[in-house]
């Protein structure tokens, strides 16, 4: 009578070819495994090189104690001084945690491309029947073989994805610069703003208190204070909402900078860059765009990994499921020998040929060559309505400086020796100096909308800009108030 088998007890020695087969089976997959590995800077390199060549500026990723030593280091020392804007910006790519946390996806990415172009592990398959004296002992060692087969073309797809994101990390990267650049602007032409305002409400609080005391002894008629009572109280809310403004714009910078604490006393300029001589002429403007929008460069290469994956698609609709492996039975007693040869599963195209993933695959692949036509197409119109808006606020800006603004102050100046000469009164001349109120004011905000729409400007030509609204600069009155 035969007796079970005992499991602690090992098997018969296997046939040295088996062996052989088994063995080489598990060094070819080590060494296939082997070929994938990482770099080291998950293609980080790239994104220093763009940053540096595009915009002039370093960034870091902060992956050690050492990077975020050098990172906290680099940030206080520029931090340390009245800020530029340009070093606004290089403290924006160095401490932004948002950046941060987007440069994982290339660590992310990579290690997911890392993984695509290795064989998946082995499976082994064992069991054990047993039925009285009869023993049946079952091992096998299989591969996903459909893997194996269409190994380097899902390879050639990650690899095509990692290269997209680092695109679009790049991307971020100048989103942010561009973004830094104009929340500098509007701080900086806030704060400009807030002391001007601080300046006209006490000159408008120390003529209500003198249009007061006139009264009192009876030259001034109670119509002429109330004037001046409701030129203080526009003063007054005038100088609170710039000032609201002033901190909402300080806030908004100080998120893009990533500060915080004490950093949060970073000083700003007391007002803003003067308007260069001459505004950039550049007719081809569309054509430097499509050649260095990188959003357009992204949905092009989107498009061209949805084509490889059509084809991919294809070729797999048949071997989705195929696997292979060498196998061994042992049915019966113990010592009835081993039952050798081979098995191969795989799916019967008998109710679904594959059409459907076909024709799926085909319709991603149209939907993302318009997306990129859509982008380009896009790009282009951006690029122009940032141009447009570029001269424009220039203009602008350069008709108060050169007109408005020089107008206003000869007026004043005539007034000025008009009261010398007691021609007219103070208050006449206090009227007169409120007109230049709005003609500085808007200049101002005209000079901030100029450096905002250069800034688009820039970012129009290398990714898609977040375009300021058009500029709505309130026209600067040149006449006297009625008194």
């Amino acid at each position: 009578m035969n007796s079970p088998a005992n499991p602690g007890r090992g098997a018969p020695d296997r046939p040295s070819v088996r062996r052989s087969g088994v063995l080489v089976v598990v060094l070819v997959s080590a060494v296939l495994a082997g070929c994938a590995s990482f770099s080291p800077d998950a293609g980080f390199s790239s994104i220093e090189s763009a940053a540096k060549d595009k915009l002039g500026k370093d960034v870091r990723w902060a992956r050690s104690d050492a990077d975020v030593d050098t990172i906290d280091r680099r940030v206080r020392e520029l931090l340390a001084k009245p800020l530029s804007v340009e070093d606004a910006v290089q403290v924006a790519l160095l401490n932004n945690r948002g950046l941060q946390a987007r440069f994982q996806d290339l660590g992310i990415t990579e290690a997911e491309v890392v993984q695509a172009g290795r064989l998946p592990n082995p499976g082994f398959t064992f069991g054990r029947l047993r039925q009285g004296d009869e023993v049946e002992l079952e091992r096998g060692l299989h591969l996903n073989l459909a893997r194996l087969l269409t190994l380097p073309m899902v390879s050639q797809l990650e690899a095509r994805r990692f290269e997209q994101v680092k695109r679009e990390v790049t991307m971020d990267v100048l989103s942010l610069a561009a973004d830094a650049r104009k929340a500098y602007f509007q701080a900086v032409a806030a704060e400009e703003t807030v002391r001007y305002m601080r300046q006209v409400k006490q000159t408008a609080e120390a003529s209500a208190e003198l249009a007061r005391r006139m009264e009192q002894v009876g030259n001034f008629s109670k119509l002429a204070r109330a004037r001046e009572q409701a030129f203080y109280a526009d003063a007054a809310l005038g100088f609170a909402r710039a000032d609201q403004a002033q901190r909402a714009s300080r806030e908004r910078l100080a998120r893009l900078l990533g500060v915080w604490g004490d950093q949060l006393q970073f000083q700003l300029p007391e007002r803003l860059p003067d308007l260069p001589a001459e505004a950039r002429n550049q007719p081809d403007i569309e054509a430097v765009a499509m050649a260095q929008r990188l959003d357009v460069q992204a949905a092009k290469l989107g498009a061209e990994q949805t084509a490889k994956n059509l084809g991919l698609t294809r070729t797999t609709r048949f071997i989705n499921v195929l696997e292979f492996g060498p196998a061994r039975v042992l049915e019966g007693a113990r010592d009835s020998g081993y039952k050798r040869g081979y098995e191969v599963s795989f799916e019967l195209p008998i109710f679904d040929f594959g059409g459907s993933k076909v024709a799926k695959a085909e319709a991603i692949y149209g939907q993302a060559v318009e997306r990129a036509a859509e982008a380009a197409i896009n790009a282009r119109s951006e690029v122009r309505e940032a141009y447009s808006a570029y001269r424009n606020s220039f203009d602008i800006a350069k008709h108060y400086r050169d007109e408005i603004v020089p107008l206003n102050k000869r007026i004043a100046e005539e007034n000025l020796l008009r009261y010398n000469g007691m021609l007219i009164g103070v208050f006449d001349l206090l009227a007169d100096a409120r007109s230049q109120i709005t003609s500085v004011n808007s200049y101002i905000e005209s000079l901030r909308d100029y450096w905002i729409a250069q800034s688009d400007l820039q970012m129009a030509l290398i990714g898609k800009p977040s375009l300021a609204p058009a500029a709505r600069t309130a026209p600067a009155s040149t006449g006297r108030p009625d008194h």
